[in-house]
């Protein structure tokens, strides 16, 4: 010891130490699966764009009647058919596009949706796990009668950068072109009524519709909610997406666990699903007192508060609490806290126009509130009967009950939702945004104004049904005058 340096003898101990530690970790870890995070704060996006088609006028002009014609070949066609009738699966297929006069080469389109596909016939066959072509009627959701041979009305997810990377359409990397066969009228007005109460909501516009050589149909073509939208949240932020499966559950500490429950939409590479993790965790594990206390380090509750009003308001029994999970969550990077973000808006205004104020507008609670065929308003809320599945029935793919439950009653639901609609410390704000939103969605018959805006420019869309649209706006009407007069007395407003 005394041959070797000052130093080294005076710090012998520590360095043995030094030297032991990465053998132990190789010896630790090499029986351990390490699951990667990204823990950097970075908010750059990851996502480098190209090419951005300018077009020739702004796709989501809600003011004007627009164009898409779609060329693909009947081979790519078919082998994306046997994909999704043998397995689920939504392959992509390459197509020429033409949108609005402008020319896109090689983008890519694949089926989209799950209850809206569940209708869906090839050859006059239904899939095996399919609802067997039956027809719901207004808003084109479950059983939806649609036809593998006439293309122009399945519902379908453009991608412009499918097969040329980096290309996007004003800014756009998908749109999203909704069931056909009717004029999802209903989702027209929510997403209409939405942007003006000052909501998130996703743009909208009415197009022509022509597939090959197969005749014009008017199609309602949404913005998707893909790193473009969700610049328009706010100026920092990580947005996700709830999966049709999501059980928000507490799964562990894995990410990849989650993968069935949220995709990340944009900042990949410099954010993570920690946030999402965490928030699930605290949901379902504190108890109600801590819930009500600190749901706001957790929750921007007037926002929440807002869009859960705004369901119920719509009669909307697909939200986050439905089967299909649709939402979003954003997640402020500053605030450190979240927004829900509604999405996929083709089943309101399909239920009971006295549906409660205070009642979740989910399926899964008491029977299908909303999908009731022959329901009549004015029925005592949770009186009819609920929806019983033909005999074999298969829930769609993404869409089986928790638990393998029979039906769909295991399938609506959503914790956070759950608890909030539940806690008497929350109900001021709930009530306080509920009102400001009646007050602007259906005061001054502001959704019945929409419908007469909307139409007209329906009307002036090749291939529009004129007859379909006017029985459409008619039912559409009906339920909203309903709804507005049974909430005007309602203490919720009046109190």
């Amino acid at each position: 010891m005394r041959r070797l340096p000052v130093r080294v003898r005076h710090y012998w101990k520590l360095l043995v130490v030094c030297a032991a530690v990465p053998t132990v970790l190789v010896v630790l870890f090499s029986t351990v699966r390490v699951a990667p995070l990204v823990t950097s704060t970075s908010s750059a996006s990851g996502d480098r764009i190209t090419q951005d088609v300018a077009g020739t006028e702004d796709l989501f002009d809600a003011g004007v009647a627009h164009s898409i014609k779609l060329t693909f070949r009947d081979d790519g066609y078919q082998r994306l058919l046997d994909s999704f009738f043998s397995d689920g699966k939504k392959d992509f297929l390459e197509a020429d596009l033409t949108l609005d006069g402008t020319t896109v080469p090689s983008v890519g389109i694949r089926l989209k949706g799950n209850s809206t596909l569940s209708g869906l016939t090839r050859n006059g066959e239904s899939r095996q796990s399919g609802f067997g072509g039956g027809r719901r009627g207004g808003g084109g959701g479950f059983g939806a009668a649609l036809k593998a041979e006439e293309p122009e009305n399945l519902p379908w997810l453009i991608r412009f950068d499918e097969y040329v990377e980096g290309r996007r359409y004003q800014g756009h990397r998908e749109i999203a072109v909704r069931v056909g066969g009717e004029a999802v009228l209903n989702e027209a007005v929510s997403l209409s009524v939405l942007a003006a109460a000052g909501e998130v909501s996703q743009r909208y516009a009415y197009s022509s519709f022509v597939v090959n050589d197969r005749p014009a149909a008017a199609r309602l073509i949404v913005e998707h909610p893909d790193e473009n939208f969700a610049d328009t949240i706010g100026d920092d932020g990580v947005l996700y997406k709830s999966l049709a499966s999501s059980q928000f559950t507490d799964q562990g500490d894995d990410p990849t666990d989650y993968a069935d429950d949220f995709k990340q939409i944009n900042k990949k590479g410099s954010q993570d699903l920690q946030p999402v993790i965490d928030l699930i965790r605290w949901v379902n594990s504190a108890s109600d007192a801590d819930f009500d206390a600190d749901l706001a380090d957790h929750v921007d509750v007037e926002s929440f508060a807002r869009y859960v009003a705004v369901q119920n308001l719509l009669v909307n029994f697909d939200d986050m609490a439905g089967p299909g999970r649709n939402y979003y969550l954003w997640y402020d990077l500053t605030s450190r806290t979240f927004q829900v973000i509604g999405w996929d808006y083709n089943l309101t205004f399909s239920g009971d126009a006295t549906q409660d104020p205070a009642e979740s507008s989910s399926m899964g609670r008491g029977g299908f509130r909303g999908f009731q065929p022959g329901a009549q308003p004015g029925v005592e809320p949770g009186a009819q009967p609920g929806f019983e599945p033909p005999e074999g029935f298969q829930p769609p793919e993404g869409m089986e009950p928790p638990g393998g439950g029979r039906g769909f009653g295991g399938m609506g639901g959503h914790k956070l939702k759950e608890r909030f609609l539940a806690s008497e410390a929350l109900k001021p704000v709930y009530r306080k945004a509920y009102k400001e939103l009646f007050n602007k969605i259906y005061g001054n018959a502001a959704a019945l104004n929409t419908i007469d805006a909307v139409t007209g420019v329906i009307a002036e869309v090749d291939g529009a049904d004129q007859a379909a649209l006017t029985a459409e706006a008619d039912s559409l009407r009906t339920l909203i005058r309903e709804r507005t007069q049974f909430l005007a007395t309602h203490e919720y407003i009046t109190g």
